[in-house]
C-alpha cells in the first residue's frame, strides 16, 4: 500500500504552472518536464520524467520513420499528414482520400476509429454528420500504414496487431531513437498499438530525429517544417508555433503530452497530469525566453467578464 502511494505521489509530478485570478492562485497544473540541451545534457527537469508514459500522438514522427525505413514512397505533403494529428478540414480529408485511391486502396480498408474532426472550427462545420474514419485525426497515419503494407506485401487486415511486421518495426524504431526499452503496451484512441517510454526517452528520440543526417529523419523534419498546416491545422498551437519559429518541430499527444525541438537538437517534453494543454504554451514561452528564442505571445489570459484578471504562469524554478 505504501509503495503504491509513493508511486502515485511520484506520478503526480510537480507544479508546472499556476492559474491566478486576482490576487489568488485559483488552480495548479502538475506534471513532468524535461528540457535537453543540444548535446543531450539536461537543461531543466521537474517532476519525474523518468517514469513511463504513453506518448500518444507525440510519437507519430517515429512511426512515420519506421514506415520510410520499410520502403514507403510518398509525396512530401503525404508524409506530413502521416505525421499529423490533423484537424479534419476538407483539405485534410481530401488529401488522405487521394493518398489511398491513387494507389488502388479503399477507405474501407482503414482500421482507425471513427470520430468527428479534432479542430474546433472543423467540428462546427461538420455539424450533425456521422463521425468517420477519414475525419478522425489519425487517418493520415493509418493511410500511411496501409500504403507501407501494400508496398511490402504485408497483410493489411491485421496491421493493428502487435506482431504485425510494421508494428514490430515501429517498436524497434521507438527503442532505437529513445535509447530505452518499451515498458508497456496498450491501444491508442485510434486503435493502433501504443508503446510506453519515459518522457526523457521521448525527448531523446525527438532530439535524435531532428539532429540526424539519415535521410528518413531529414525527410520527416523537412516536410513538417514545410507543411505545418497539415501536421495540425489552422488556429492550433502546433501549426501557429511552427509557422512562427524557424526550425521548430512540434507535436502534441493526447492527455497533455507535448514535445518540441529546435533544429540544433534542443528539446522540450511535457506531460501535464490532468491531461490539459492549457499550460503548455506558457511553459514553452518561458523556456524559449531563457534560451533567447523569439516567439509570438502565446500567454493564456484569465478573464472576469471582458477584463483580464489573471494568467496561467509557469512555475519552473
Amino acid at each position: 500500500m505504501k509503495d503504491n502511494q509513493k508511486i502515485n505521489e511520484k506520478f503526480a509530478g510537480e507544479v508546472l504552472a499556476k492559474v491566478s485570478r486576482g490576487d489568488l492562485v485559483e488552480s495548479l497544473h502538475l506534471g513532468h518536464l524535461i528540457v535537453l540541451n543540444a548535446d543531450g545534457s539536461t537543461y531543466l527537469s521537474k517532476g519525474s520524467p523518468d517514469l513511463p508514459i504513453y506518448p500518444r500522438s507525440a510519437i507519430k514522427s517515429l512511426q512515420a520513420a519506421a514506415m520510410l525505413k520499410a520502403g514507403l514512397k510518398v509525396e512530401e505533403n503525404e508524409l506530413a499528414i502521416i505525421c499529423a494529428s490533423h484537424s479534419g478540414s476538407q483539405s485534410h480529408i481530401d488529401l488522405v482520400t487521394k493518398m489511398l485511391t491513387s494507389r488502388g486502396l479503399s477507405t474501407s480498408q482503414l482500421k482507425n476509429a471513427v470520430d468527428k474532426p479534432l479542430g474546433e472550427k472543423e467540428k462546427i462545420t461538420w455539424g450533425d454528420k456521422a463521425p468517420s474514419q477519414l475525419a478522425q485525426n489519425c487517418s493520415g497515419k493509418h493511410a500511411g500504414i496501409l500504403m507501407t503494407c501494400q508496398q511490402n506485401g504485408w497483410d493489411m487486415k491485421t496491421y493493428l496487431d502487435l506482431d504485425h511486421p510494421l508494428q514490430v518495426a515501429i517498436k524497434n524504431e521507438i527503442e532505437e531513437l529513445s535509447g530505452e526499452k518499451v515498458s508497456a503496451t496498450s491501444v491508442d484512441g485510434c486503435g493502433a498499438p501504443l508503446f510506453a517510454i519515459s518522457l526523457i526517452g521521448l525527448a531523446k528520440a525527438i532530439s535524435n530525429l531532428v539532429k540526424s543526417k539519415e535521410d528518413p529523419y531529414q525527410q520527416i523534419f523537412s516536410v513538417c517544417m514545410k507543411y505545418p498546416e497539415l501536421v495540425a491545422g489552422d488556429g492550433r498551437l502546433t501549426t501557429r508555433m511552427m509557422r512562427a519559429v524557424p526550425g521548430l518541430f512540434m507535436k502534441e499527444g493526447a492527455e497533455g503530452v507535448q514535445v518540441c525541438a529546435l533544429s540544433d537538437g534542443r528539446v522540450i517534453a511535457i506531460k501535464i497530469i490532468d491531461g490539459s494543454w492549457r499550460p503548455v504554451a506558457p511553459i514553452i514561452m518561458e523556456i524559449f525566453k531563457r534560451w533567447g528564442v523569439a516567439m509570438p505571445d502565446e500567454s493564456v489570459k484569465i478573464y472576469g467578464g471582458e477584463h483580464e484578471v489573471g494568467r496561467v504562469v509557469p512555475s519552473l524554478d
